[in-house]
């Protein structure tokens, strides 16, 4: 799955190489067990994707597969929460003297958040798993057998739990925006609270549910539904909104000089938002999009922008950390060329859900005309995006262990706590 093979462990892997230096830590908090949850989670990657090889997984032929599957989940989500507190423990515990916790630098801030969201949120799914998994491998009746899997552990890899992997995007965009802007954030507590609006998110975990919004009957009726789907749906976006609104009000009142990691960093940030939005739209009973492709979309916009500001991440930070720089032009041209990857794997997946293309595999379903069109957009666009990917990585190996000795500054980590 594109968020527990991908997204979480790239955020968490820039966190642990970042966070230390930037709060002044000697060394990260409970480093051999990050290293041991690293190993848990690599193995059960490793179980995972051979159970989906083997028809296994969420309503798989195969039930030995399937059980696979289910231990593969359950190392992952034990390798995730180790890592989760060595990154929390970091922040809380290991600043250096005199740091206050508003004054942490707002990438340490955002990987605080998402460390603390995930160590909230994933013993709820690894219950859940267990609980599928005894039942799968005796009696297969109470929770519905393989088909059932995925109505049970379903919710942790759709909105509004996904966005909770992607509030690092938000600190690695203010981040790089401060470096532009010498140092200083206007407003700069504004930016720990749209960190915070996004980490709503988090309470998707407690209710394990999708809240819906439907427009119809009487006002009552509607309110009733509007609400839980504003708190669950609209306040995450709210949060990247005011996060995107300061981050661009600092260029502003600066003479800022354009950082090649900002592009990858901003548009990744974009396209979370768009992935965020989306799934507000999803979640509008009225627009019927429900059990259709449109929800892979969203899964899709959300995770490929947080492998662009990955990328962004590692431009920006590598440096810093391997003391050698990386070329600004290739940057530029693959953060431009991640997007387009991005779209094109998410956005006709938009139109072909309102065009009623049920998701999964489905029978007696015509996928010729334009349906044919959005798949193979589609299947392009991954395509782009693991090519945008391996020559990222040829890039910056390439430049962390040949190229030109970086002049970057240590205090560039940092931004002015007084703005």
């Amino acid at each position: 799955d594109l968020i527990f093979s991908v997204a979480a462990p790239l955020m968490l892997g820039v966190a642990v190489a970042v966070v230390p230096m930037q709060v002044g830590a000697r060394a990260l908090a409970f480093a051999r067990s990050a290293m041991f949850g690293f190993y848990l989670w690599l193995f059960g990657v490793i179980l995972v994707g051979s159970s989906y090889l083997n028809n296994g997984g969420p309503g798989g032929g195969a039930a030995e597969m399937v059980d696979l599957f289910l231990v593969g989940l359950g190392l992952v989500i034990a390798g995730l929460l180790l890592i989760s507190a060595s990154v929390a423990t970091t922040v809380l515990a290991s600043r250096r003297a005199g740091m206050t916790l508003i004054e942490t630098p707002i990438f340490s801030w955002s990987a605080l958040v998402t460390s603390i969201s995930l160590l909230l949120t994933l013993p709820v799914l690894a219950g859940a798993i267990i609980y599928v998994a005894v039942d799968h491998a005796y009696e297969r009746a109470t929770f519905g057998a393989t088909e059932g899997v995925n109505a049970w552990i379903g919710w942790a890899f759709a909105s509004p739990q996904i966005f909770v992997v992607a509030i690092p995007t938000l600190g690695v965009l203010a981040q790089i925006v401060a470096t532009m802007a010498r140092g200083k954030q206007p407003l700069r507590a504004g930016l720990f609270v749209g960190v915070g609006l996004m980490s709503t998110a988090v309470i998707g975990g407690v209710t394990q549910s999708s809240h819906t919004v439907n427009f119809s009957g009487n006002i009552g009726d509607v309110l009733k539904s509007l609400i839980p789907y504003a708190l669950f749906n609209k306040l995450p976006i709210i949060g990247v909104v005011v996060v995107l609104g300061l981050s661009l009000l600092a260029l502003k009142n600066a003479k800022a000089k354009l950082n090649a990691a900002f592009v990858p960093a901003f548009l990744g940030v974009g396209m979370v938002l768009t992935g965020m939005i989306g799934g507000a739209v999803y979640k509008v009973a009225n627009l019927k999009l429900a059990n259709t492709v449109f929800d892979e979309g969203v899964l899709v916009y959300v995770c490929y922008g947080v492998v662009l500001s990955g990328i962004g991440a590692v431009a920006y930070f590598g440096p810093r950390i391997w003391g050698r720089e990386i070329a600004s032009a290739p940057v530029l041209g693959l953060g431009l060329l991640g997007f387009l990857a991005t779209v094109l794997a998410s956005l006709p997946y938009f139109i072909a859900g309102f065009a009623d293309q049920p998701a999964n595999v489905a029978n007696s379903f015509d996928y010729s005309g334009p349906i044919w069109l959005w798949n193979s957009l589609v299947g392009v666009g991954h395509a782009l995006m693991a090519l945008v990917v391996f020559l990222f990585f040829a890039l910056a190996t390439k430049s962390f262990r040949t190229g030109t000795i970086s002049t970057a500054t240590s205090a560039e980590l940092f931004e002015s706590v007084n703005g």
